[in-house]
């Protein structure tokens, strides 16, 4: 971006006499100036990806639940809101022996 000397304002662009000139509101004009050229530099720091494995299921609580899977009768549990906050929040199940997750919408 270019502004103007004068008045600080940002230049904009015009064609005159099929080239393409910058000027300003105050009356300033920069005929020199035929092209500008916008450059982008997206400077992207991946991060790595934590991995863990099993710990998470200790810090659940467990319920009575039986598995359809297996038919185990414990399953850990968790809660989460994936509809509007005006409707009840969707149960989630993970059996304690096969890890098989399941939904309880009741």
């Amino acid at each position: 971006m270019l502004f103007c000397p004068k008045c600080g304002s940002l230049l904009k662009s015009k064609e005159e006499k099929k080239k393409r000139i910058l000027h300003c509101s105050c009356g300033f004009t920069n005929k020199e100036i035929e092209a500008a050229e916008i450059k982008e530099t997206i400077n992207k720091k991946e991060k790595e990806v934590e991995i863990i494995s099993g710990e998470e299921e200790k810090t659940l609580p467990l319920c009575d639940a039986v598995c359809p899977k297996c038919k185990h009768k414990k399953a850990y549990y968790w809660l989460v809101q994936t509809r509007a906050g005006d409707e009840p929040e969707t149960k989630f199940l993970k059996c304690e022996k096969c890890k098989h997750t399941w939904r309880d919408y009741s």
